[in-house]
């Protein structure tokens, strides 16, 4: 089974391995760039990408299901953000925290990159799902990992919840 991430005109369809491992780097560099409440809601939308919680081959989302902004400037800055932080990702940001080398994970952040680059944030985006209101946006920080995570709805970030043999793991369990 796979998990879909779509927008611009673009799909990035990822294995459950290949899943955890662009969502791990994306969520180490979203928790060091987030500032604004925007940021803070995009970081939920990653934790609930955690196939340990949501299950495996059930997570993904589409661009178009974002709530982007009601003023072209707030649809800039969050189009920006998100390219900043897959920028930063793509950087290696953190990435020794992991625990594994995320192999394909270059090549995932690029595909996204494309994706977002290529996606117009619709004018009027009240009417989006799937994406976390503002009170469920991701404030609560691991204080051990210095990760945005879902706390205190779940026990901890996906650093303290990860399985013993990361499906992305090269080396054998």
């Amino acid at each position: 089974m796979s998990n879909i991430f779509s927008g611009g005109g673009h799909d990035l369809d990822l294995s459950n391995g290949a899943t955890a491992a662009f969502i791990d780097v994306l969520t180490l560099a979203v928790s060091d760039l987030a500032s604004e409440e925007w940021d803070f809601r995009f970081a939920a939308l990653l934790t609930l990408q955690d196939q340990n919680v949501m299950g495996r081959g059930a997570v993904g989302f589409d661009l178009a299901e974002f709530d982007w902004g009601v003023t072209e400037r707030e649809r800039a800055r969050a189009k920006d953000f998100v390219l900043r932080a897959t920028a930063l990702a793509a950087s290696g940001h953190r990435w020794s925290e992991l625990g594994y080398h995320p192999p394909r994970a270059h090549e995932y952040l690029h595909r996204f990159t494309i994706m977002v680059e290529s996606f117009a944030p619709p004018a009027g985006s009240s009417a989006v799902r799937g994406f976390p209101d503002p009170d469920e946006a991701a404030m609560a920080s691991c204080v051990r990992h210095r990760v945005l995570s879902a706390l205190p709805l779940w026990d901890g970030c996906f650093l303290c919840n990860r399985p013993r043999c990361h499906p992305g793991s090269i080396s054998a369990c």
